[in-house]
C-alpha cells in the first residue's frame, strides 16, 4: 500500500494539470477523452507515487499519460474531430488562416500512427530531448529520431494537399 501525503500529490496534480493536459488533447483531439486519459495516468501515479515522488513526477506522469494513450489506442477507441469555431465567430483574416492551420496541424496528428503522435507530441509540444522521449516511451533514441522524422514527412504532406483557404 503507498502512502501519500494528499497534500503533496494535490500540489503536484495543480501544478501539472494544465500542461498535461494539453499533452493529452494532442494525442487524443477530444476533450472528454483527454479528462478521462489524464485522468488513469493521474490515478497510475498515484498508485506509485513513491516512485514517482522521489524522481521527477512530471516526467513520471508524461509517461503515464502516454502509456495510457496507447493503451486506449489498442482498444480502437474512435477519435472525434476537434470542434472548429463557427465561421461568423472569426472576423479577422489572420486569426481565421491561424484557425484553419491549427485545424489541419491537429487533424494531420490524429492522423498519423499512434507512435509517431507520441513522439511528436513529446518531442516538439512538451520540448523533450530526444533522450527524454526515449525514455518516456521506452524505446530508443533512434527509435525516436525515426518515428520523429516519418511524422513530420506526414505532417508537412498533410499540409501541402489540404488547402487552407
Amino acid at each position: 500500500m503507498v502512502v501519500v501525503k494528499a497534500s503533496e500529490f494535490e500540489d503536484f496534480v495543480l501544478g501539472s494539470s494544465s500542461a498535461l493536459f494539453r499533452m493529452a488533447m494532442l494525442l487524443v483531439g477530444e476533450r472528454s477523452d483527454a479528462q478521462d486519459l489524464l485522468q488513469t495516468a493521474y490515478e497510475r501515479t498515484l498508485r506509485h507515487w513513491n516512485t514517482a515522488s522521489a524522481g521527477d513526477p512530471t516526467a513520471y506522469a508524461r509517461r503515464a499519460l502516454a502509456n495510457a494513450a496507447t493503451d486506449s489506442w489498442r482498444r480502437r477507441i474512435a477519435f472525434a474531430r476537434l470542434p472548429r469555431l463557427p465561421v461568423g465567430s472569426v472576423t479577422d483574416a489572420d486569426a481565421f488562416l491561424a484557425v484553419e492551420t491549427h485545424d489541419v496541424l491537429i487533424q494531420g496528428l490524429l492522423q498519423l500512427p499512434a507512435r509517431q503522435r507520441t513522439v511528436l507530441v513529446l518531442r516538439y509540444w512538451e520540448d523533450l530531448s530526444e533522450e527524454s522521449t526515449a525514455e518516456t516511451m521506452g524505446c530508443s533514441v533512434g527509435s525516436v529520431k525515426s518515428q520523429a522524422s516519418r511524422g513530420l514527412s506526414q505532417l508537412r504532406a498533410s499540409f501541402t494537399t489540404t488547402p487552407l483557404i
